[in-house]
């Protein structure tokens, strides 16, 4: 007789972490229990996981969390890079962020991450032509976590936003891989012009809070931007900038300024 054998889930040490974390905070604060399972214990999976929470935070009168659910579990399906980049995020903000103690908070409370996941279906939605769509899910991202990208935006993984509060990233902007910023940060153009007219920013760069970088520019990789400035010219990898309009004022300090971190000026700066 042929022996029947069971098949076994896929190891994904990720998602057990943030399950044996959901159970924990149960055990500490029953009172979370519902929210919890139904965010994160009633899934068996980070994709489904997140394709519950984002359809839960957008959803409204004009448009039901059944279908948003569909859209966002469509676009997993369809596009596995999106999980990709949803785990780089994931962890960006857990290595980065000192008050993520754990894996499960920016799945259930730090919109900076959520807002991301959304905006990546959006995006997924915009390259396929599907435009009112992505607009929607643009506005109800704005509406509900204050950030504001637009669909055709790119953006590369391992993203950390900081609190995420009155960020704007506009149509042309590309921004690279393991990127940080903190709350406040623009990425604008200058003007009227239709063409490609917002900034690209290289891998690694840490935009810090409330800094503004206007127009078709480029910010090379590992760059730093300290908090209040306005950058209307190109800046060179590897450099601080700061001041309105932002100048050099040293190295970037360190290989991966957005992993470290460290918004201090360089030594001996002025």
């Amino acid at each position: 007789m042929m022996e029947t054998r069971t098949k076994l889930a896929p190891v994904d040490p990720v998602w057990d972490r943030i399950t044996a974390e959901a159970l924990e905070a149960v055990d500490k604060e029953p009172l979370m229990g519902g929210l919890v399972h139904a965010c994160i214990l009633h899934h068996r999976n980070l994709e489904k996981a997140l394709s519950y929470r984002i359809a839960a935070k957008l959803c409204s009168n004009e448009m039901s969390m059944v279908v948003l659910r569909e859209i966002v579990d469509d676009a997993y399906d369809s596009a596995p890079e999106l999980i990709e980049a949803a785990r780089a995020d994931l962890m960006a903000v857990y290595e980065r962020d000192p008050a993520c103690h754990r894996l499960l908070q920016p799945i259930l409370y730090f919109k900076g991450y959520q807002a991301m996941q959304a905006y990546r279906v959006a995006h997924w939605l915009w390259t396929r032509k599907r435009y009112d769509l992505a607009y929607f899910f643009q506005m109800r991202v704005s509406e509900i976590f204050g950030v504001d990208i637009h669909p055709a935006a790119r953006i590369g993984k391992g993203i950390m936003i900081d609190h995420a509060h009155s960020i704007v990233i506009g149509e042309t902007a590309v921004v690279g891989d393991n990127v940080s910023m903190l709350h406040s940060v623009t990425l604008g153009g200058t003007g009227k012009e239709e063409e490609d007219r917002h900034p690209k920013i290289g891998d690694g760069v840490l935009i810090g809070a409330g800094a503004k970088v206007l127009g078709n520019i480029k910010v090379g990789h590992c760059s730093r931007i300290a908090a209040g400035s306005v950058v209307l010219s190109e800046v060179p990898p590897c450099k601080t900038v700061a001041g309105i309009p932002a100048k050099i004022v040293g190295e970037a300090g360190c290989d991966q300024p957005s992993v470290n971190m460290d918004q201090r000026f360089p030594n001996g700066s002025d």
